[in-house]
């Protein structure tokens, strides 16, 4: 009989890397297990990763917010009591035909050929970033002056977005990802944002022409004013948050596994695969993501009925023993890491990816190469975990090296 899970799902962790025990205690009895949602909805909760794979690949599955139920309460229904509906141009959250109209107005600006010709470029950024980081004297947060800089400065001039701007967004960003902010406060954030991104395209329309992505979304006449806003909030949003917490909690993860760092700085060429091993060892979603299925489909063995929330949990998934043997509950550089799920799966399979790729390779590389002495300036327990946040990684993260 299949075990009932009914309270509420862990964030805190043993260690700054490892996901809850429990989680992985329930994933190692089954991989798909019922779980009671906060509103008292039966649902499912996913810890395998081939049941999380075909979960996110198959059809029958809907990302429309509207019929998901929630895991937390603080996040279920907006101020009127009523669940929140798909805002144009938010494809993360649509379904086919829809998404597939909007995405593919985006996939040719994220080729990955276009990205790898981005390397160079990306490259000096990184290099202006270690420049204003040695004038820190041998004490700095990376977090606040690099960590966070280098993806934003990127996305920013990716989407002729002026980085002189981002007190605009990053703040507001914040008390959105927090999950201690009242539901009423993000919401304010939210449209903070979106009224940002609104003037950005008024600008952007009232004098065309940008070598932008913005700017060549809008000059194909597709998409409408509020669909361009909120696709390029999307974009903005993710392109900086998500990079910038890997770089962050990736590089207390080095400098905590001192063997592999090693192995970083003396083997070139194991960079791709140890970003592939960061992104899998590290996951920095707490749980998620959710689908609600449209019709009854069974995936192994399980019966999972239309209507039912299911909840995936991509950091036990990506350490499930039957698609990573060897033990993937330890870091290792030289893991055949390719098949994680971090950058999720199917047609919801994160669009930046490959910019995402290329901007922790060149990073991780150039940071160890340019102070090969790096270190933690504090204790490692006094780091402080966003644990509070509904992206995982570190606060900021003091370091020193030799001045």
């Amino acid at each position: 009989m299949t075990e009932l899970i009914t309270e509420e799902l862990p964030t805190a962790r043993p260690n700054a890397f490892d996901p809850p025990t429990e989680i992985t205690e329930i994933r190692d009895k089954a991989r798909i297990s019922r779980l009671e949602f906060a509103d008292g909805h039966l649902g499912w909760l996913v810890t395998g990763h081939h049941q999380v794979r075909e979960i996110l690949g198959s059809p029958k599955f809907t990302n429309d917010p509207g019929t998901h139920h929630l895991p937390d309460k603080r996040r279920q229904v907006d101020e009127s009591g009523t669940k929140r509906k798909v805002e144009p141009g938010m494809f993360l959250s649509q379904d086919p035909p829809d998404h597939t109209r909007l995405r593919k107005m985006l996939q040719g600006q994220f080729t990955v050929r276009r990205m790898n010709q981005l390397s160079e470029w990306i490259g000096t950024i990184v290099d202006d970033q270690l420049k204003h980081l040695r004038t820190f004297d041998g004490h700095a947060d990376l977090v606040k002056e690099f960590a966070l800089p280098v993806p934003s400065l990127v996305i920013c001039a990716l989407l002729g977005v002026d980085y002189d701007e981002k007190h605009r967004f990053q703040e507001d960003t914040a008390k959105m990802l927090s999950l201690d902010t009242p539901v009423k406060e993000a919401m304010a954030a939210f449209e903070r944002i979106q009224a940002f991104m609104r003037e950005l395209i008024a600008r952007k329309k009232a004098d065309p022409g940008g070598d932008d992505m913005i700017s060549d979304l809008l000059a194909t006449g597709e998409p409408t004013d509020e669909e361009a806003s909120n696709m390029a909030m999307l974009l903005l949003l993710a392109g900086h948050e998500t990079t910038a917490n890997m770089l962050g909690i990736g590089t207390f993860t080095l400098l905590q596994h001192p063997d592999q760092l090693k192995i970083l700085r003396d083997e070139p060429e194991v960079v791709d695969n140890a970003v592939e091993e960061l992104m899998r060892y590290l996951s920095i979603i707490h749980f998620g993501p959710l689908r609600t299925a449209t019709e009854d489909v069974e995936i192994d063995g399980h019966l999972i009925k239309a209507g039912d929330t299911v909840l995936m949990h991509i950091p036990v998934a990506n350490r499930d023993p039957e698609k990573f043997p060897g033990n993937p509950e330890e870091l290792d550089l030289r893991r055949p890491a390719t098949g994680h799920v971090a950058f999720g799966h199917g047609i919801h399979q994160c669009l930046g990816q490959q910019l995402a790729r290329i901007e922790m390779r060149i990073a991780f590389a150039k940071l160890f190469q340019e102070f090969p002495d790096l270190r933690l300036d504090i204790e490692p327990e006094e780091v402080p975990l966003r644990t509070d946040m509904g992206i995982y990684g570190v606060h900021s993260l003091p370091v020193a090296w030799s001045a």
